[in-house]
């Protein structure tokens, strides 16, 4: 009777449009990455010409216009559309893991400034970042817990973000 597979039939206008959409977003985002982050990715020549044009355009409407052309070329390019939202969907995993990192590193500067919880933050510190200088991180502590020094409350941190990237 009517008995029918769903995928031999064409699809939809609505479909299209969404298909179409989604390649837009994907294009929006790829667009918005930062210098570093666009320079990790590997795309297909014309792509890549086609990002470069998008991302140095100015203008909402020429912008967007942009954006619509350089979906058109992930579509049209064989293979560009997954290989883009994979490279896309690392890239997103890697900054929520550097994200993870940053906040780990702020708690851990946080109590390291608090007079109760400093020795058990040390040794915590100590146990993560085996390097790092005992000495300066001790008084710029002390400086913070006695002054509320907030130029020594930057400098903890930024020592704990340096020391722990070179591990």
């Amino acid at each position: 009777m009517d008995d029918y597979v769903e995928e031999d039939l064409p699809l939809s206008r609505t479909k299209k449009k969404q298909q179409a959409k989604q390649v837009e977003q994907i294009a929006d985002q790829l667009v918005g990455l930062s210098d570093k982050q666009y320079s990790q990715l590997d795309l297909p020549v014309i792509v890549a010409q086609e990002a470069e044009s998008a991302r140095v355009t100015k203008g909402h409407s020429s912008q967007r216009r942009q954006l619509k052309h350089l979906a058109g070329m992930i579509r049209k390019s064989e293979g560009a559309l997954e290989s883009l939202m994979k490279q896309l969907a690392n890239l997103d995993q890697v900054t929520r893991g550097e994200k993870k990192q940053f906040h780990k590193l702020e708690k851990l500067r946080d109590r390291l400034c608090d007079a109760d919880s400093f020795a058990v933050a040390f040794d915590e510190m100590l146990e993560l970042i085996p390097d790092i200088d005992r000495k300066a991180i001790s008084r710029l502590a002390r400086s913070v817990q006695q002054h509320d020094d907030r130029r020594a409350y930057r400098e903890i941190f930024r020592r704990l973000r340096d020391e722990s990237g070179e591990n």
